[in-house]
């Protein structure tokens, strides 16, 4: 089952669970000109969020799924980005990391429950706005909030909060500043405010 929540919680499925979160988004001060955010030095361009917005909807009609906008693509893509440097900071912080071989086992064995990389791809496409060219970038995240959770469960309270206190801490040390166009950063609820509502589904059935 890929299951959704505010903060990403993984789900083992085969050893390292398709989990996914959507993140409600933003920034908290003015970022820099032609960025969406500025994570650390790190600079999430305005480009690089319109590209991953337009890689899913190639997705989409390549697949033939409606192709009408869904609210809060953009943010949703920004907010993805920008967890993806906490996750790294996290880690890095905590002297942990994530191999290509973990990322290919997690891959290959959810690729198999779900009956093969196309049809894996195309779910997180259409419930999770990955594009096909991320897929690896989404198992990364997901193992590494696995490894954060420093060996409790991460669908457990204390994983959970292992988590959060991971990623608050980075994001203090990092001081996240999002474009005003996206919405603001909140440190404490690790996503953006001023959103609208989540996209995603809370649970998504079991394939």
């Amino acid at each position: 089952m890929i299951r959704t929540s505010s903060v990403r919680r993984p789900l083992a499925v085969l050893g390292v669970a398709v989990a996914a979160a959507a993140l409600s988004a933003c920034g908290t001060a003015p970022a820099r000109q032609g960025a969406a955010a500025v994570v650390g030095t790190d600079r999430i361009s305005i480009a690089q969020v319109e590209a991953r917005v337009a890689a899913v909807r190639d997705g989409a009609a390549a697949s033939g799924a409606a192709t009408e906008e869904q609210p809060g693509l953009a943010r949703h893509a920004v907010s993805d980005l920008i967890l993806g440097k906490l996750i790294a900071q996290a880690l890095a912080d905590r002297q942990l990391g994530v191999s290509q071989a973990e990322v290919d086992r997690a891959r290959t064995a959810d690729a198999k429950t779900l009956g093969g990389e196309a049809k894996l791809t195309e779910l997180l496409r259409a419930k999770q706005g990955v594009p096909a060219g991320d897929v690896d970038g989404f198992y990364r995240q997901q193992i590494g909030l696995v490894k954060l959770a420093g060996g409790q469960d991460p669908n457990g309270d204390a994983g959970d909060a292992a988590i959060r206190k991971a990623l608050v801490d980075a994001g203090t040390a990092l001081h996240v500043e999002v474009n005003p166009r996206y919405g603001s950063w909140d440190t404490a609820r690790i996503g953006l405010t001023d959103s609208t509502e989540d996209w995603l589904p809370k649970t998504v059935r079991t394939l």
